[in-house]
């Protein structure tokens, strides 16, 4: 349902956070701080400077993940949920782009600290997330926990639920993270029945569930009980959940440079909108405008004179 019966005054981000790297030509690179959810934070916090909003993570002690504490301190964004582990590192990507615009990603982070998120030693108690009124994590957070932690975090968002607090959520389907397609499949089904806010990808859910048709992913998140939220459709425009209708575009952005973030800028602008009690339309709109500046810069995070973004030029062989 839409959480408009709840004032929502303080928000908490749950993921990753990682260094980018953007290819500026065969041996250099760009050097920033990215990670689904962490963009998506960003962007809100941009949208609404006055709400409180914490970023929750898991680092290590060394350089690069000193980098990125810098980088979430240097957004505005709250720090005493996030974690540090000594002896580990954040995880890495490379962004790769066609001539459309188009992203692919390289990732090394098989041992990112952020897997740890919610584990002993030093885990900042799951619990403290009950003083926020509004939650947002992806599918890419639950697939990065460990089993103990993801059973526990989906335990604890159900009672978080029924005590009032709002949950968004999206699935953000990325098959290597994920053991097999049927622990994914179960796992995100399990949170579309327990989620307030919905933002799904069309494209996701029909990789992760097989839909054949975009009519039968609504048909299915419909069944789950989503009935609040928008389903991100690329250049064609979001569709809302509610029965509200989809948001006409006036023709395909032709300023594409690099598609990455779009769904979590799109996300940010969303939720941006509920949070200042905006109807859907209006939220929808704010997130595909958002969305559609943010795909002409390359990287995920779109430096702009609030945040003192820093990009290096470093080698790369590629």
């Amino acid at each position: 349902m839409k959480p408009d019966h709840n004032p929502i005054n303080s928000i908490a981000c749950v993921g990753e956070a990682m260094i980018e790297l953007t290819p500026l030509s065969r041996n250099n690179a760009a050097m920033s701080v990215a990670g689904d959810v962490f963009n998506t934070a960003v962007y809100l916090r941009r949208l609404q400077p006055n709400v409180p909003l914490d970023f929750v993570t898991a680092l290590g002690d060394d350089r690069a993940s000193d980098m990125i504490l810098g980088a979430v301190q240097s957004h505005d964004l709250g720090t005493s949920h996030i974690e540090r582990r000594p002896g580990m590192s954040p995880g890495m990507y490379m962004i790769f782009t066609d001539e459309q615009g188009e992203r692919s990603f390289s990732y090394w982070r098989s041992t990112s600290a952020a897997r740890t998120l919610f584990m002993s030693p030093g885990a900042v108690p799951m619990a403290t997330l009950k003083v926020y009124d509004l939650v947002y994590f992806s599918g890419i957070t639950l697939a990065v926990l460990s089993e103990a932690a993801r059973e526990d975090l989906l335990a604890w968002s159900e009672a978080y639920r029924a005590a009032g607090g709002i949950i968004a959520f999206d699935s953000n389907f990325r098959p290597t993270l994920w053991p097999d397609r049927a622990l994914a499949q179960h796992t995100i089904e399990r949170m579309w029945r327990q989620c307030d806010i919905a933002l799904p990808s069309v494209d996701d859910e029909m990789a992760l569930f097989g839909d054949p048709t975009e009519a039968e992913v609504i048909k299915r998140l419909a069944g789950y009980g989503v009935t609040f939220g928008a389903l991100k459709r690329g250049a064609r425009g979001p569709l809302a959940l509610d029965g509200f209708g989809e948001l006409q575009q006036s023709g395909p952005n032709s300023n594409v440079v690099d598609t990455t973030a779009a769904g979590d800028s799109f996300n940010a602008g969303f939720l941006a909108g509920v949070v200042a009690g905006k109807s859907t339309f209006e939220a929808m709109q704010q997130g595909h405008d958002l969305a559609g500046k943010v795909i002409g810069h390359r990287g995920a995070v779109m430096p702009n004179n609030q945040a003192h973004d820093t990009f290096h030029s470093i080698p790369n062989e590629i």
